[in-house]
């Protein structure tokens, strides 16, 4: 069963100021300051859609936004959010399952790798790359290792309850640095935060 933050949904913006403070959401904020304007974008697991109300703060209008949220009481919320002039739809699906049409300028990934084994990885990740356009933006953020004892502590405390409470498969963090790499996108800039624990990366695709 695919995770599902259904259960979460009410409390998961509350619980998540309370463990990481803004963190998270600073994280998320730098990698917006790369999309160009007038993008066609894919958003995959994009949560409570607090991220498009950052992303209008930015571009007012003009961008093309395809918003992919598996949870339906996420994607609820994420309707009620200010998208000014910008255009957003909304898909309430698992977004390896959404057939879409290739040439998305930026595709966001916002801690969506952590919840798969690596299986899953390798077809998520497999098909959002074939939908993003030759020398398109991936702005991905996630949780890295980095040696420090809490990180490992506080790690297994997330997976252990986000796979009582919403179903998630993971049980440990996936190399996806490695699969960005196999797959040759260009590193134009990244940005650690919460003590090197929560990483910002801005990939570019090969042109060619």
């Amino acid at each position: 069963m695919a995770a599902n933050y259904n259960n979460s949904a009410w409390f998961y913006d509350r619980l998540s100021r309370l463990v990481y403070g803004k963190e998270l959401i600073n994280a998320q904020v730098y990698l917006l300051g790369f999309i160009p304007p007038a993008s066609k974008i894919l958003i995959a697991g994009g949560g409570t859609g607090w991220i498009l109300e950052e992303l209008t703060k930015i571009h007012p209008s003009g961008l093309d936004i395809t918003y992919v949220e598996i949870s339906a009481n996420m994607t609820a919320l994420s309707q009620k959010r200010q998208t000014g002039q910008n255009t957003v739809t909304f898909i309430n699906e698992a977004v390896e399952n959404v057939k879409l049409s290739a040439g998305f300028d930026v595709v966001i990934t916002p801690f969506l790798f952590d919840n798969f084994v690596d299986e899953t990885v390798d077809h998520v990740f497999n098909h959002l790359q074939d939908l993003l356009k030759p020398g398109g933006l991936w702005l991905n953020a996630d949780f890295q290792l980095t040696g420090r004892w809490w990180q490992n502590v506080m790690l297994q405390s997330m997976f252990i309850f986000f796979r009582l409470l919403c179903g998630i498969e993971a049980s440990r963090l996936p190399a996806i640095e490695k699969r960005f790499e196999a797959a040759e996108y260009n590193v134009i800039e990244d940005k650690t935060f919460f003590g090197d624990f929560i990483v910002a990366r801005v990939y570019r695709k090969l042109s060619s």
